[in-house]
């Protein structure tokens, strides 16, 4: 059986899985805070306690680069070692994607309610297809067809230059600037991001703000979700809030754009990520298309562009299709499919 993990900034989830069972029935599952953790591998020996099940192999997605078998987490200090985490768990093999990697792994095996569709689009069969997920910090990877099946590739582009399309996002980069030496993506469509668009907003744009809101979110233990309610609140929803959301929202699409038209993405572009699912209402307003698909005379080709939101635990769902994969043919003695 395979242990398999999605491991986040914020979130550490793992499942123990079966082939018979596959990707998406886990004989148990755990999710727990992150930082309130010292390593993977504690978090892995409490929860193989717990669940008294045998596994023998483990895959992880892990949010940061994977080079030659180890990463540093982004946003936790955590390194994770896969020959270490063998030892230490005493497993036959523990491997390790990134964990855009692992979301694009899902891809191929979605089921209908893993999926919520912005754009139907024209989808070209075997297509490269692109992943982008904003959750506590901007992940972006993509597949494409050989042969017989998808391969993965990972990717830091969420780390690239902010590039601002208006007026108020030009602002918005020489307010970044002042804070950040290098302004990337991640800094204003994610999870960290957030905060730091709010904060232009009240202190540059100086967009109004009751003041029992304003003292609301600056109290709030997590400003990006308490600025998302705020934002997309029915009945009563933050003018500055609301700001923030559009702003970001539109960055969101300017730059899944960009992606997809870096790896001509005819077969898709999902998104992917707690920040995106949260903000669904909002993605699904014309603002988040409208910035994907404005991409002068390359407009045309961006309308026929499937794009779609994953809303299960694909990332979870992503690791645990490898590791099976991978453990199918290690038993059988075929190469061992790559994920990049």
């Amino acid at each position: 059986m395979l242990l398999a993990g999605d491991i986040g900034g914020t979130k550490t989830a793992l499942g123990v899985f079966s082939e018979e069972r596959g990707a998406h029935a886990a004989l148990a599952e755990s999710e727990v805070h992150s930082a309130d953790h010292g390593s993977l591998e504690s978090i892995a020996k409490e929860f193989l306690a717990k669940t008294g099940l045998k596994v023998d192999r483990a895959c992880f997605g892990v949010a940061g680069p994977v080079l030659a078998g180890r990463a540093k987490v982004t946003n936790l200090p955590w390194i994770v070692d896969q020959a270490a985490m063998a030892k230490e768990l005493s497993l036959d093999a523990v491997h390790l994607l990134n964990d855009l990697e692992a979301i694009a792994c899902a891809i191929p095996g979605l089921r209908p309610e893993d999926v919520e569709e912005l754009s139907a689009g024209a989808p070209v069969e075997h297509g490269n297809i692109a992943v982008f997920a904003p959750g506590t910090g901007l992940g972006e990877a993509f597949l494409t067809w050989e042969e017989t099946e998808y391969r993965a590739h990972s990717s830091e582009g969420g780390h690239a230059d902010f590039a601002p399309t208006d007026e108020v996002q030009i602002r918005l980069l020489e307010f970044m600037q002042q804070r950040f030496e290098h302004v990337s993506y991640e800094h204003v469509c994610s999870g960290v991001g957030i905060p730091h668009v709010y904060d232009f907003f009240r202190d540059c744009e100086k967009t109004e703000e009751r003041a029992e809101i304003a003292e609301r979110i600056a109290m709030a233990g997590d400003r990006t979700k308490a600025i998302i309610r705020s934002a997309l609140d029915a009945v009563d929803p933050s003018p500055r809030c609301t700001a923030t959301i559009e702003t970001v929202v539109s960055i969101m699409g300017s730059e899944a754009g960009n992606l997809a038209l870096k790896v001509l993405a005819v077969g898709g572009v999902y998104l992917a990520g707690g920040v995106a699912v949260h903000l669904l209402p909002a993605l699904k307003s014309p603002r988040f298309l409208r910035s994907f698909r404005h991409k002068g005379r390359f407009a045309e080709v961006m309308s026929r562009i499937p794009v779609h939101l994953m809303t299960g635990k694909v990332g979870l769902a992503g690791a645990a299709a490898y590791g099976l994969r991978r453990a199918l043919a290690a038993t059988a003695g075929t190469p061992i499919p790559r994920a990049s």
